[in-house]
């Protein structure tokens, strides 16, 4: 693993790594920030998935996250939305290939041998952590917007038995009927309709939903709207009679202004359950 940098932050650091990944075949970089009581002793972690075009840098840069972690004595980290380079199976639009990993382990070619985001989140990247920096592996909590919300959503409730809380900024909440999944779910998982369920937080939700507490934030004025779907993630939880709260925020977007605005409240969410 190699360090790109590290910056001193709200008294913690907030480091940049890259490392060869087994799992994707290519290098790898994350950010992570950890809080002045990682010098002391393992501190709990609060993952970030970002969303679509992103890199690991978005979120460290614009969510304001880092102040109310060390606020709370929470690592943040923040992965890469997926595998990058030269070698790598890429495409011209924006939401397919290259910054749009989704998620999941690709089955189908061109993007089999490198898309492996699932795997790469739920087993690799963790265990890194874990081998380098100071975080109990025994308390994690997973956030994410957009796609990463769809993520952090489906990674969560697959591994209710790792995570204390889920929380998300405008998930695709149901990616099985949008444009938004039908098009990346089929590229990169072919036509196995049972595959793309394993990846939908609405069919998730509505199979086996997650024994821990759920928040959600949503911005009425979301330009994507109609491709998130967040209604129909809404039913599940209703019919699943599921403990969450989903919050429609008057007058807000799907950028990182949304996102900034109420991270405070997410991490407080998320050490709410982290350290009780």
């Amino acid at each position: 693993m190699e360090k790109q940098s590290e910056n001193r932050c709200f008294d913690g650091i907030q480091g940049v790594y890259s490392h060869q990944s087994d799992t994707c075949q290519c290098p790898m970089t994350f950010g992570l920030f950890l809080p002045e009581e990682a010098r002391d002793y393992a501190v709990p972690v609060l993952w970030y998935l970002s969303g679509l075009t992103c890199t690991h840098a978005n979120a460290m840069e614009k969510s304001g996250a880092q102040q109310w972690a060390a606020e709370h004595g929470i690592a943040v980290v923040f992965p890469d939305t997926s595998p990058r380079g030269d070698g790598v199976a890429d495409d011209a639009a924006y939401d397919l290939g290259q910054g749009a990993g989704f998620y999941v382990n690709a089955t189908q070619d061109p993007w089999a041998p490198h898309f492996r985001m699932w795997d790469y989140i739920c087993d690799e990247l963790p265990a890194l952590l874990t081998d380098h920096f100071a975080i109990d592996p025994d308390r994690q909590a997973i956030t994410g917007h957009s796609m990463g919300g769809h993520g952090a959503l489906t990674i969560g409730m697959t591994h209710a038995d790792r995570f204390k809380s889920i929380s998300a900024f405008a998930p695709i909440a149901h990616p099985t009927m949008s444009d938004w999944g039908i098009k990346q779910l089929g590229a990169y998982l072919g036509d196995d309709q049972a595959a793309w369920a394993r990846h939908d937080a609405t069919l998730l939700m509505r199979d086996h939903g997650f024994d821990g507490p759920i928040l959600i934030d949503q911005g009425d004025s979301d330009q994507f709207l109609d491709l998130l779907k967040p209604e129909a993630l809404a039913h599940a939880i209703a019919e699943r009679r599921q403990p969450a709260v989903l919050r429609m925020q008057k007058g807000y977007d799907h950028s990182y202004y949304f996102v900034s605005s109420f991270m405070e409240d997410h991490i407080a969410f998320h050490a709410q359950a982290l350290y009780a």
